[in-house]
């Protein structure tokens, strides 16, 4: 397999980090004429585990109070194809924190089919916004702790 460039540990040391993961199952909708998974999937496959890791850690519940001024937002996203994938197959999709600084986070992803093979791998950066002005706004101590007590960050 070729190196990956945000993975900076050996591969399997890197993936035995994950615990939490989101599971979806490829729909027809998301194959190209040879059944295989689109190369947009991905992405949407990341959002999906993404919003299901922040209810996880806490973090979605501030976010979407209607009178609320926090929203997060992906600033960049990334995704390393490693494996076909294949309409109907069902997926783990692994979510954890690399690293988090004053008011973003890296996210690193691990896609596993059910032969536990690693499928694809992804990352991304999630910055916490004022919804108001557009402008970054820091993580309160407490959200940092949250993190850090569902034992999700990247060793």
């Amino acid at each position: 397999m070729k190196q990956i460039s945000y993975i900076q540990l050996p591969f399997k040391e890197w993936k035995d980090t994950f615990s939490f993961y989101f599971q979806v199952k490829v729909r027809f909708s998301e194959t190209d004429m040879f059944g295989h998974m689109n190369n947009t999937a991905p992405i949407s496959y990341f959002e999906e585990a993404r919003i299901e890791f922040f209810k996880h850690a806490g973090l979605m519940d501030n976010w979407l109070k209607k009178d609320g001024e926090l929203i997060p937002v992906v600033a960049d996203i990334q995704c390393d194809y490693v494996k076909q994938v294949f309409f109907d197959e069902k997926i783990r999709l692994y979510v954890k924190v690399a690293s988090i600084g004053n008011s973003s986070m890296d996210l690193h992803y691990c896609a596993v089919n059910e032969k536990n093979e690693v499928c694809f791998t992804g990352r991304g950066t999630v910055v916490q916004i004022s919804k108001y002005n557009g402008k970054s706004v820091p993580f309160l101590e407490v959200e940092k702790k949250m993190l850090a007590q569902t034992a999700i960050f990247a060793t």
